[in-house]
């Protein structure tokens, strides 16, 4: 990883970077022969064209940056540039340059667990005026959380999420515990144990704590449904294709956590996993069942296929119990978020004002965008149980998103609180952005925190 920005390199080639309103005057070094290949090649600066330069063309590469304000426009150049050490030259415009090299590390990335990649990626020497450890901690969480929403189920089932949170605890010298299997009913996580007790790998709650006991302390709770079939009302073959990615809430959760203890936010984190398979077997929950939970709350289940929303809440109450000051959540939670907002737009609940402008702000800063939705108070009622406190669905069949954080909100006990309900997935390549696993609403959450919190 570390490789994708060496610190030096005296064999780098040039790569002259030209904003689309340069390009019909191109900029020196480039020379007339330089230019003459770039007019050639119908170079126009647009964002990520790339044209290879010989020797004698005074550098070795354009690449464009259209308007000069999006650094994505970088995020094909590791993979389109020949292999080998690059330094960046010219005027990045707006573009913010230690973005510019988060992109470019973004782009960089391969994931490499089942099939040897074609080529190396190209790397790029730290740009001027960047903060290169900043960029640098900012793409090694990107991969974490692309490679755990990659791996199959198969390979990343409850076992095998926490083995990767305690690598992350021993990488950085944090506590870990979790509770297991029959153990969580023992301690009162009903909906945690029910929605995975019927798979092979138990359920179960991982927890994680780093930093000083007397700075503020930052609950970071993330949905780890490692498979999901829906439960006894299964999904469709179609909508059960990706159910690897439904523990993408968890790996965003955990990305998340890694920046904040790599940059030694001055913080009390907790960061909390609540890891399962929604199997289907004779062991598994029913519709009409009545969960007890860690809060004390008793939940009827409408629909097992509802169940992010279930070990969210233990984990949220689990949370709420040594008084944080600040809760984010990550989850991979409703189809409904998708239909409102495309699986690129990252929807957050809040009713902190404050902490939602800081999230937006920090959403136009990195390139990561998000929108902040309605905690709508008049659907609350719609969960109100009739046997039971609560039903794990609204019962009107709209808003799904918003319903689905109104009974989060339930397990927050008033504390400060903010929900991502993600997809964790590009559906399609994007510069920097490759069809798979992603980092979404968290690089947006880091600026806010280090906004928050003095970083």
């Amino acid at each position: 990883m570390t490789d994708i920005f060496p610190t030096n390199s005296p064999s780098a080639r040039r790569l002259l970077v030209v904003a689309a309103s340069l390009a019909g005057d191109l900029p020196a070094p480039l020379n007339e022969t330089g230019r003459a290949i770039a007019r050639a090649n119908s170079f126009k600066g647009e964002a990520g064209q790339i044209v290879a330069m010989p020797e004698t063309a005074g550098v070795d590469a354009l690449i464009g940056l259209g308007n000069a304000t999006d650094a994505f426009a970088l995020g094909d150049a590791a993979k389109q540039l020949p292999e080998g050490d690059w330094s960046l030259e010219g005027d990045l415009g707006e573009i913010d340059p230690t973005l510019a090299m988060v992109a470019f590390g973004a782009g960089a990335y391969q994931f490499s667990r089942y099939k040897k990649p074609a080529r190396a990626p190209a790397r790029l020497i730290p740009i001027a005026g960047a903060d290169a450890a900043e960029a640098e901690r900012v793409v090694r969480s990107i991969w974490l959380a692309r490679d755990l929403v990659n791996t199959p189920a198969g390979d990343m089932d409850p076992d095998a999420l926490q083995a990767a949170a305690e690598a992350l605890a021993r990488e950085f010298k944090a506590d870990i515990r979790t509770t297991a299997g029959d153990e969580l009913l023992k301690q009162g996580y009903g909906m945690l144990h029910a929605v995975g007790r019927a798979a092979h790998s138990a359920p179960r709650l991982i927890e994680l704590e780093w930093g000083d006991p007397d700075h503020p302390r930052l609950a970071i709770v993330g949905k780890g449904i490692t498979f999901d079939s829906g439960g006894l009302d299964i999904k469709a073959s179609a909508g059960m294709r990706l159910m690897k990615k439904d523990m993408g809430g968890a790996a965003n959760a955990m990305a998340l956590a890694r920046l904040i203890m790599d940059a030694q936010l001055p913080v009390r984190l907790h960061l909390l996993v609540a890891a399962a398979e929604n199997a289907i077997s004779a062991g598994a929950f029913r519709p009409g069942d009545i969960l007890t939970s860690r809060l004390g709350l008793t939940v009827e289940i409408d629909n097992t296929d509802a169940e992010g929303r279930l070990v969210l809440g233990d984990a949220l109450a689990r949370a709420v119990e040594d008084e944080p000051d600040l809760i984010l959540d990550f989850a991979t939670l409703t189809g409904a978020a998708r239909v409102a907002l495309g699986p690129d737009l990252a929807p957050f609940y809040t009713d902190d004002t404050a902490f939602g402008e800081a999230l937006c702000a920090g959403a136009a800063k990195v390139a990561d965008p998000v929108w902040r939705m309605p905690l709508w108070d008049g659907y609350d009622s719609q969960l109100d149980g009739t046997i039971s406190d609560l039903k794990n669905m609204g019962d009107s069949g709209f808003a799904g998103s918003i319903t689905a954080a109104l009974f989060l909100r339930r397990f927050t006990g008033g504390r400060r609180w903010c929900h991502f309900d993600i997809f964790a997935w590009n559906p399609k390549d994007r510069p920097g952005r490759p069809t798979g696993g992603e980092m979404l609403g968290s690089r947006a959450a880091w600026e806010a925190l280090k906004t928050l919190y003095g970083k």
